[in-house]
């Protein structure tokens, strides 16, 4: 198997870009070996703090956003970072080459349960005709992107990551503590029937979609033997759609703060959208591609419907 190093050199990446991958990397073996440690570690539970969305921070939450923060703040190559816990960027060194955002800890509800979370990156150019500290410097449609990746933490450690090619798994080797390339390619089927929605958000959402679940759920024969499957972490249901195929929905619904939904576009659709596109898959919102959506905020909400060609088609036939 071929250490991650390898691979990114074969494919021509950027030595800087390497190296601010690395260092990426040598935070999330840390939040890995703080995950698998769970209580003996006591990170588990939640702080008394909310962050910008409004949500109740865990432990584990801020613990791997100071680790990513302080680590990247140290990197000559990073201009300014940002993260979904944070209000605003945080510049770090001027002349710096890249600018890099991040989820910290997606899906941090199962923190406590010992459920599925990730890490979410993306990493772009940084931009000259703003202040190096600015919120503008993320200011950038996703197909600015030049890496994004996530580390999702279970039984085992997978990197999944894009730098403008294929989206390739690496497996992170606890005895050596390196990635190793598991999957050189993957590929999202051009159909299936698994889906991964929060059904108990039904009755907030409009017609159209609220229309498409009766059909799906009780009367077209074309979804006959469909399987939900709901991680309550987008980095996990979306590695299900990645290896599996399926159709992954965060639709805007009725509830105040909700008219976008709840999926971050710099933080969480744009790097998954780009992993899901360069794996074969399709990626919008309201039936624009994501990656072509035009950052109003930093942290922007979107409605999300990605994954298999044929069901992501189909639903936004039935929404639009």
């Amino acid at each position: 198997m071929k250490r991650l190093n390898t691979v990114l050199k074969e494919d021509g990446v950027d030595t800087d870009l390497i190296l601010l991958i690395r260092t990426i990397l040598a935070t999330s073996k840390e939040i890995a070996f703080r995950v698998s440690q769970g209580e003996l570690a006591g990170v588990l539970g939640s702080t008394l703090n909310e962050n910008v969305q409004g949500e109740v921070q865990k432990k584990l939450d801020v613990i791997a956003n100071q680790l990513l923060k302080d680590i990247l703040l140290d990197d000559s190559s990073v201009r300014s970072v940002a993260s979904e816990e944070e209000d605003h960027a945080v510049g770090g060194h001027p002349e710096g080459k890249f600018i890099v955002a991040f989820d910290p800890l997606d899906g941090s509800s199962n923190i406590d349960v010992n459920g599925q979370i990730g890490t979410i990156f993306t990493i772009y150019l940084a931009r000259d005709d703003v202040a190096f500290n600015s919120d503008e410097q993320f200011s950038q449609p996703g197909v600015n992107q030049v890496c994004a990746g996530y580390v999702l933490y279970g039984p085992s450690s997978l990197l999944v990551m894009s730098t403008g090619g294929p989206t390739r798994c690496y497996t992170l080797d606890s005895t050596h503590g390196g990635y190793l390339l598991t999957n050189k390619q993957l590929s999202v089927p051009e159909q299936s029937r698994e889906f991964a929605v929060n059904m108990a958000n039904y009755r907030y959402w409009d017609e159209p979609t609220q229309v498409y679940f009766d059909k799906l759920l009780y009367t077209c024969e074309s979804f006959e033997k469909s399987s939900m499957r709901w991680n309550a972490a987008m980095v996990g249901d979306v590695h299900r759609i990645l290896c599996r195929g399926g159709l992954f929905l965060y639709p805007q619904d009725k509830r105040s703060g909700n008219d976008n939904g709840k999926i971050r576009l710099l933080y969480e659709a744009n790097p998954l959208a780009l992993l899901v596109e360069n794996a074969g898959g399709k990626a919008t919102s309201r039936g624009t591609r994501i990656l072509d959506i035009a950052p109003t905020s930093l942290h922007q909400r979107v409605p999300v419907a990605l994954g298999s060609n044929e069901p992501v088609e189909f639903y936004n036939n039935a929404i639009l």
